[in-house]
């Protein structure tokens, strides 16, 4: 297993195999964020992530749950898209099955993407987080799938949710194209 080079608190930038998922974000915040897939460490992830990327499944979908000093979470492919009813994003996943899950020891640093689940550890499925700080709580609770090696300032530019309400954003910031580049 490869693990993500990581200087103080931060994961390092360097593009690794891939592949890379490019996600074009609209909304406050705009631009690219490119994120290094990690299949070494997390097979069935990147391959459910990038699937559901090849079948423009993520265009559209929201940044529903954003909490400042933490992460960004988006992915909700079933209630989380731009132009319908977001009372319940972050409750759906997509059509293909929950991945069984496949923690490592690579530390959720500033710019690691784990993936989202439920209480069962082996319930993630489309939704992802990007850090926005550490999260060593997380750390072997939680897979990593990935790292941002470009675009750390768009990801810090996401519109904030309310921390009252666990994050959760009106109107907010979208990912507007997703795509994979090997």
């Amino acid at each position: 297993m490869v693990a993500v080079a990581q200087s103080g608190t931060e994961a390092d930038t360097t593009d690794g195999p891939g592949p890379n998922l490019v996600i074009e974000v609209a909304g406050e915040a705009n631009g690219r964020i490119v994120i290094d897939l990690m299949p070494d460490v997390a097979p069935l992830h990147v391959k459910q992530i990038t699937t559901l990327a090849a079948s423009g499944a993520y265009d559209g979908v929201v940044f529903h749950r954003v909490i400042d000093g933490f992460m960004a979470q988006t992915g909700d492919v079933q209630y989380g898209k731009t132009g319908g009813d977001l009372s319940m994003a972050g409750m759906g996943g997509s059509d293909l099955p929950d991945i069984p899950a496949e923690f490592s020891e690579v530390p959720f640093l500033r710019g690691i993407v784990g993936m989202a689940r439920s209480q069962h550890p082996d319930s993630a499925n489309s939704q992802f987080f990007i850090m926005f700080a550490p999260g060593e709580f997380l750390n072997g609770d939680y897979t990593v799938v990935g790292h941002v090696i470009e675009g750390m300032d768009v990801v810090d530019a996401i519109k904030r949710g309310d921390q009252a309400r666990n994050g959760s954003v009106s109107d907010p910031d979208r990912m507007d194209k997703v795509t994979v580049a090997e």
